[in-house]
């Protein structure tokens, strides 16, 4: 999803540990542009405006703006990014340039809404398989989630990625019968069947034990 939000960035002359280690000591993260044909750019940018794009409801998916030393500001999208284990800081950054007149594929996250007929009335159990799918669209196409009423669903009934609405450039790129979500029913509690057979299985046995000692008493006689 495009947002209207322009990050500033340095461009940075040197590469290294020493390099990246000196741009996080002055509250910076070194990150790479690259993309659209044209050589990656190293560049110095701030922790905190990144971290804003990834934690906003679009995330990873949202086009934002980068302008490098001032220049032109060019649309792109974080592609890969880093955290230190103990602190939680910003270590690195990937950017992509994007062309907005080309396709390009991402994963939508799919959030379900509503207490499904199927568990409320029927007693079943709701199973939610796939929280994410996969599309092709442009640029400024890319939907926020798809959120999926599910309060009709009964047991035995699916949505499966092919019911899923396809807007303006949008295309399915995943297969159309994977489940998104589904109602089934309830299993059998596997401990309540054995504890029901039970009386039958220990009557058995007892016959059965009984079996070789007769037959024993039977050759000694």
């Amino acid at each position: 999803m495009r947002k209207d939000i322009t990050i500033a960035a340095e461009g940075r002359a040197t590469r290294g540990k020493n390099e990246a280690r000196r741009l996080r000591v002055s509250g910076r993260a070194p990150a790479i542009i690259y993309g659209t044909g044209r050589d990656p750019v190293a560049v110095a940018i701030s922790p905190k405006e990144v971290n804003k794009i990834l934690l906003s409801s679009t995330g990873h998916n949202s086009i934002f703006d980068v302008a490098v030393d001032g220049g032109t500001p060019e649309p792109v999208m974080i592609v890969d990014w880093s955290y230190e284990p103990v602190k939680g800081s910003l270590l690195h950054v990937d950017m992509q340039r994007i062309d907005l007149t080309k396709r390009l594929k991402v994963k939508i996250p799919v959030h379900v809404h509503g207490e499904p007929k199927g568990v409320k009335q029927q007693g079943g159990v709701l199973d939610v398989v796939t929280r994410e799918v996969e599309v092709e669209c442009l640029p400024d196409d890319i939907p926020e989630d798809f959120r999926l009423e599910i309060a009709s669903l009964e047991i035995n009934q699916a949505i499966r990625a092919a019911d899923l609405p396809m807007t303006n450039s949008m295309k399915l790129v995943m297969a159309p019968e994977v489940v998104i979500v589904h109602i089934v029913a309830p299993k059998v509690d596997a401990e309540a069947a054995a504890a029901a057979g039970e009386p039958e299985v220990i009557k058995k046995g007892k016959k059965d034990d009984k079996a070789p000692a007769a037959d024993a008493k039977a050759k000694k006689k």
